[in-house]
């Protein structure tokens, strides 16, 4: 039995309510102990998951352990093999297997099962990709619905904390570049990015804002005004689930669904999202809801540096990149002072999150309606977004500046 049949038949059986029955029919039948382990206790194990030897010789081997961006993969027992430590989840090796080998870890199970117990909330964090993932006549209200009816306790926008970022983001631009020399890397969304600065490129890190993802700071938003919840993030990323195991921001985020994940679980429960009713909740603004795409963030912060200080005499000059060589390619052009800019966005995937390994839809088609959803917010900026403003009162902060001042929620040593 494959790795992929096994998962398909643990989920249906989860979903169906028989899985104890179904476990016990398959000891009977056999599978690989490793697999069970993998689908049952995803975090005892890499992102990226082994699912059988090799087929390829040693020098294919050793060619696939080479082309890893992160020395993440060494060659063992007859196979490539991944190194936790190292692996932040690109997803890349997945996509480059020749015999198919490896897969992404699935939390999906772990999920279900903390939807089962009634007494603790369970919250779905949205990715800003998640627009239209689902086929076009999927609202975001039909989304949440749907969520609340396999058992979440609501369903959150990460774009709303997306906002809160941004204006983190553009208080320290405004505090900091102070010269044309000054230039500021952002440090939000993408833990590829990230990655790369702290394993590549640490002497930019001075550059980095001390703050954390989107992600992070939904989740340990949530846990301070719910402290007994679950919190579970969807989106189109791998590198997300290894991003929230990393031990300085573990608080966060307990599971990490792809949108193929939650796919599977409508599809085995029979929820047709599209006739689902709207449960209609709009909190975010543009710049939240673009950091999906390609230069979203860098727009977001450029509008809301604007926003806070009209005269502000230095203006923000954007470059970004996507995909891996194409933020190692402008972090060098820094490294050897030929940036260009005073603001560097970096994404790891080709067109920002919109082209994440795990979507499902085509990244330009992703990237149209995270714009066209942007452009729908009746927000243009975060500082205009009332909802931000009381989303900070409720965490304690009293004034927007309070995000530079005392802001552990939203903070993270690099």
């Amino acid at each position: 039995m494959t790795f992929e049949e096994l998962y398909n038949r643990l989920l249906k059986s989860s979903i169906a309510g028989n899985f104890t029955e179904e476990l016990d029919l398959l000891k009977q039948q056999g599978y690989d102990p490793h697999h069970l382990s993998c689908l049952l206790g995803p975090e005892k194990h890499p992102v990226v998951v082994r699912t059988g030897l090799c087929d390829c010789d040693d020098m294919k081997q050793e060619q696939c352990r080479a082309r890893c961006y992160f020395d993440a993969l060494f060659v063992e027992d007859g196979g490539v093999t991944i190194d936790p430590k190292r692996c932040v989840g690109c997803g890349d090796c997945i996509r480059n297997c020749d015999g198919k080998k490896l897969t992404e870890s699935r939390d999906i199970l772990p999920t279900l099962n903390a939807l089962r117990n009634a007494e603790t909330p369970v919250y779905a964090m949205i990715a800003p990709a998640f627009i239209n993932q689902y086929t076009e006549a999927v609202t975001p209200g039909k989304l949440r619905a749907a969520f609340k009816q396999i058992g979440f306790a609501g369903m959150v926008e990460v774009a709303l904390f997306a906002d809160i970022l941004t204006l983190k983001e553009a208080l320290e631009f405004d505090k900091n570049i102070q010269t044309e020399k000054d230039y500021q890397l952002t440090s939000c969304c993408c833990p590829m990015w990230i990655a790369m600065i702290k394993k590549v490129y640490a002497q930019l890190i001075p550059h980095v804002p001390a703050a954390v993802s989107p992600m992070v700071a939904c989740g340990r938003s949530i846990k301070k005004i719910h402290p007994d919840a679950i919190t579970v993030f969807i989106g189109p990323c791998i590198a997300k689930k290894a991003e929230a195991r990393e031990a300085d921001i573990a608080d966060s985020t307990d599971f990490v669904l792809t949108f193929q994940e939650i796919q599977d679980v409508f599809d085995y429960a029979g929820i047709n999202l599209a006739e689902m009713d709207e449960d209609d909740r709009d909190h975010s603004s543009k710049a939240g809801r673009i950091y999906a795409g390609t230069g979203g963030v860098s727009e977001a912060v450029r509008t809301t540096v604007k926003r806070i200080n009209p005269n502000k005499q230095i203006t923000v000059k954007t470059r970004h990149a996507d995909s891996v060589p194409a933020c190692k390619q402008m972090l060098n052009d820094i490294m050897e002072g030929n940036g260009g800019a005073n603001f560097f966005e970096g994404m790891g995937c080709v067109g920002g999150c919109v082209g994440g390994p795990k979507a499902l839809i085509p990244r330009e088609e992703g990237r149209q309606n995270v714009s066209r959803y942007g452009a729908e917010a009746s927000y243009d900026t975060p500082i205009d977004n009332p909802y931000v403003i009381a989303l900070l009162h409720q965490l304690g902060l009293d004034t927007i500046e309070s995000l530079l001042e005392h802001s552990d929620i939203f903070v993270r040593k690099l």
